[in-house]
């Protein structure tokens, strides 16, 4: 009972957490004014920043959010080092809209901003597609439309990148709503991260996570309140009667820029590849990925942060995001990150493939006999037991355990699943959360078990649509399965409280900093 009670409060608390970012009554239910939110583009970047469980869950003093990090000038220079491929807006035109993007932070604060045309530019600007040699690949027309990285000493910090297949418009009245995304309107939010903010929880800010459309003429545009004390908390007021832009070229300024042609509209079906229904589960591959929960489906995944939110309802490719996977494969068998040194493997079929971030290493694919398995054997479900560090290879009703470190196979195996009790055999996978438990997944349900044990927790199975997958009107619970016999791992510890192994500090970890609009 404390096991289910857990999981509804965790759940609970990230919906109360996911509405008071969005603006909404924070009741903790997925009532269809939360739902139709979460539908939204939004940001990944996390609401409440930090790495560690207590940055995770401490509260905020503002409703505006600070990064760790600070530019330590107040005069940046800037450069648009690509443009979008299929826009109609004119080069001349973007670079009018971003710079009254940057013009609405300067307004507010002692910040200035100067076009230049050299590549030490401080923000970076470029229009990319899929992988763009950041280590985060875009994910095609729809879902994610943008991401920047806060200020620091990485080359890459400040820099801010717009997804090319996105369809960017100027549509400062809306007068085209669904048409496409308003340039601007994103990009005053991209730089406010590119500065040091994080997200807000006024309704009204343009730091809200979620895209909330046009925003106006850009050059008659003034930051909400809550922006402008956000921004002047980082690097002070504007002196008074000053130019914010005192060193920037004499760009025309726009009364009213016309709205750029479009083509005429026509209902387009099908836009996107099919997807999938999040809410049916049955999912192929299920991992724990540098701290995000990661749910495979065919070519697609769903991405869940470690405060529970999904990053978005719908699914991602697959192929944009991990570049060396065979572009015919049908699913992904099994994932999982390896305790020895963080790398990413990928079962599919009889084959393998290693993964640094998102770039296979070279002589990928390998057959799984490398492993010490037997030929021809298809991993159904592979984890790490945090306790130990071993790798457990799970095929239909029987497992391997595999050490990382000596690069093999142990001797004894394969055993039987039965030493799990209370799980079915020809799970669909196996994996840690955060929260030190360790969760076994088979069609719509899943059962957890805490700590070192090899017993399922109380109230389980429970229901994946309802507890992972933010589906409105699944059951709370499932009936249970029936259990398998006991069973024994003498190398297996059972002892309860050890942490789980951290990451590296890596590229990834740097997209938690991240922002996705």
């Amino acid at each position: 009972m404390a096991a289910r009670l857990q999981t509804q409060e965790e759940l609970a608390d990230a919906i109360r957490t996911m509405q008071r970012f969005a603006g909404l009554p924070q009741t903790g239910n997925l009532d269809s004014q939360t739902l139709e939110m979460m539908n939204r583009p939004r940001c990944s970047l996390p609401d409440i920043i930090g790495t560690s469980e207590l940055m995770r869950r401490r509260r905020r003093r503002r409703r505006y959010a600070l990064s760790d990090t600070v530019w330590k000038k107040k005069d940046l220079t800037w450069r648009i080092r690509s443009f979008p491929l299929a826009s109609n807006l004119p080069h001349d035109h973007i670079r009018n809209l971003l710079f009254y993007a940057f013009r609405a932070w300067s307004n507010n604060s002692a910040l200035t901003f100067r076009e230049v045309h050299s590549e030490d530019a401080d923000i970076l600007v470029d229009f990319s597609r899929s992988y763009h040699e950041d280590g985060y690949p875009f994910d095609g027309p729809g879902g994610t439309l943008a991401h920047a990285f806060f200020p620091g000493e990485h080359p890459i910090s400040g820099d801010t990148h717009f997804d090319d297949e996105e369809t960017w418009i100027y549509d400062p009245e809306n007068v085209a709503p669904g048409r496409g995304t308003d340039l601007f309107a994103v990009a005053v939010h991209e730089f406010g991260h590119a500065l040091g903010l994080a997200h807000s929880s006024a309704q009204e800010s343009i730091m809200i996570p979620y895209y909330q459309g046009p925003v106006g003429l850009p050059h008659k545009y003034r930051l909400p309140l809550d922006d402008a004390m956000g921004i002047e908390q980082l690097y002070g007021k504007r002196h008074f009667g000053s130019r914010p832009d005192n060193d920037s070229p004499a760009l025309p300024v726009p009364t009213v820029p016309l709205i750029p042609d479009l083509p005429p509209y026509k209902p387009t079906q099908h836009t996107h590849p099919p997807t999938h229904d999040r809410c049916k589960a049955h999912f192929d591959a299920i991992a724990n990925i540098r701290g995000e929960m990661f749910f495979f489906k065919q070519k697609h995944f769903w991405r869940m942060q470690p405060s529970r939110n999904l990053v978005s309802l719908e699914p991602a490719q697959t192929l944009r995001f991990w570049n060396g996977l065979p572009q015919n494969f049908e699913a992904i068998n099994a994932v999982y990150e390896r305790f020895n040194d963080s790398q990413i493997v990928f079962f599919i079929g009889s084959y393998y493939w290693v993964f640094h971030e998102t770039r296979v290493n070279p002589g990928y694919p390998r057959p799984v006999s490398d492993l010490g398995l037997p030929p021809h054997t298809v991993v159904g479900a592979v984890f790490v037991w945090p306790h130990n560090g071993k790798t457990y290879l799970l095929e239909n009703d029987r497992y391997w355990r595999y050490d990382d470190k000596l690069g093999n196979v142990e001797t004894g195996y394969p055993k039987s699943v039965s030493l799990w009790e209370g799980v079915p055999t020809d799970l669909d996978d196996v994996t840690r959360w955060n929260d030190g438990n360790t969760y076994f997944f088979k069609g719509t349900q899943y059962w957890s078990f805490s700590g070192g044990n090899v017993q399922s927790d109380t109230g389980y199975p429970r229901s994946i649509p309802r507890d992972w997958m933010y589906c409105q009107g699944a059951p709370t619970s499932s009936p249970p399965a029936p259990r398998h016999g006991t069973g024994g791992d003498k190398g297996m510890c059972i002892c309860q409280g050890s942490a789980v192994k951290l990451a590296p500090l890596s590229a990834w970890i740097l997209a938690l900093l991240w922002v996705l609009c």
